[in-house]
């Protein structure tokens, strides 16, 4: 009996958002009375940072300081129509949207300022610390708070915004039917490492090394803990979680929380990661999103690692010791060696 090292490769070419109706995203941006701005949208963050990126987004619009931007994701009802957090379209699809928005309140906010500075809206300027002055005169100047503050009770102005993005219609080739039914995609390639053990079928995996394409990264520390995340729920995927019922006898499989199995803080492997920036032309600052391309291409490449160490090749997931195992056993033994 022996423990079996296997190499797996998978790579991955992932279209951003659907075209289901043009896959609008809304936002609405508003000023409050102390200079600050609030983005409403109807799509929630699922723990991908679709709020702390809108902040930037925003921010970077308006050219106002982050810590002035307060983002709320919590009622669909109220909010401005949004198609849903799904598909890898949060910062693509939302961030289109929050740029249009804040254009719209930034130019509302340049106007009220004009008219307090007595100078034409396209003379001013803003520093990004919340101040906005006459290009090449620093010194005449009014902050975001004061402009807001005259906006809405001297002048009767409302600094808001209202943004929607769609995606542009394809072209139909009418020879061919062809189409693009996306505006842009992301890439990954991922390599991973294995040992598994032929007498129990366990196989633990040893490190990942992947290269991702997202455009732009807007927030890279949260781009990198995603892809660390992402990767790690795809390894569970791989190899552990499961919803099979085993009906009509569950003794054996998963009831509740304290039962599913998923990898713990002791499975956990190094992971080395290459950002490959190429910002997408239609993209809020080219950035794409890393999204759902996280955790897709690790199951295929665990089951080609799996076969490269044991000569087994799984077709249905998890890859659970018994499916090992039996593989193993039907092929007359382990086969190190199996090509992807």
């Amino acid at each position: 009996m022996a423990v079996h090292k296997g190499r797996g490769f998978a790579c991955i070419n992932y279209p951003i958002g659907m075209n289901l109706g043009g896959d609008p995203s809304q936002a609405l941006v508003h000023s409050t009375p102390d200079g600050k701005f609030k983005v409403t949208l109807s799509s929630i963050d699922l723990g991908q940072g679709i709020k702390s990126v809108g902040r930037q987004i925003a921010a970077e619009t308006l050219g106002i300081p982050i810590e002035d931007v307060y983002v709320d994701t919590a009622d669909s009802d109220t909010g401005p129509h949004d198609m849903g957090s799904f598909a890898s379209r949060g910062t693509h699809r939302m961030g289109n949207a929050i740029i249009r928005a804040a254009s719209e309140a930034r130019a509302q906010m340049l106007e009220a300022a004009a008219e307090k500075l007595e100078v034409d809206a396209s003379d001013l300027t803003t520093d990004g610390k919340g101040n906005i002055h006459v290009k090449n005169v620093p010194s005449r100047s009014i902050t975001v708070e004061e402009t807001a503050q005259a906006a809405q009770f001297e002048q009767g102005r409302t600094l808001a915004g209202r943004g929607i993005f769609l995606v542009p219609l394809s072209g139909v080739d009418a020879d061919t039917g062809e189409m693009t039914p996306v505006s842009c995609f992301a890439h990954a390639a991922l390599i991973i490492d294995v040992e598994v053990d032929d007498e129990t079928g366990e196989v633990e995996v040893l490190q990942i090394n992947s290269a991702y394409e997202v455009g732009r990264a807007l927030n890279p520390k949260l781009v990198e803990q995603q892809l660390i995340g992402g990767a790690w729920m795809g390894v569970s995927h791989a190899l552990y979680e499961t919803t099979e019922p085993y009906y009509p006898d569950r003794s054996h499989g998963p009831q509740d929380f304290n039962t599913y199995l998923m990898p713990g803080p002791g499975e956990i492997a190094p992971h080395h990661i290459s950002i490959l920036e190429r910002p997408a032309p239609d993209a809020p600052f080219g950035g794409k999103g890393p999204g759902e391309m996280c955790a897709n291409p690790v199951l295929p490449a665990v089951a080609n690692a799996v076969y490269n160490a044991v000569g087994v090749r799984c077709d249905s997931l998890p890859i659970t010791p018994e499916k090992v195992l039996r593989g193993i056993r039907a092929n007359g033994g382990a086969r190190p060696g199996g090509r992807a």
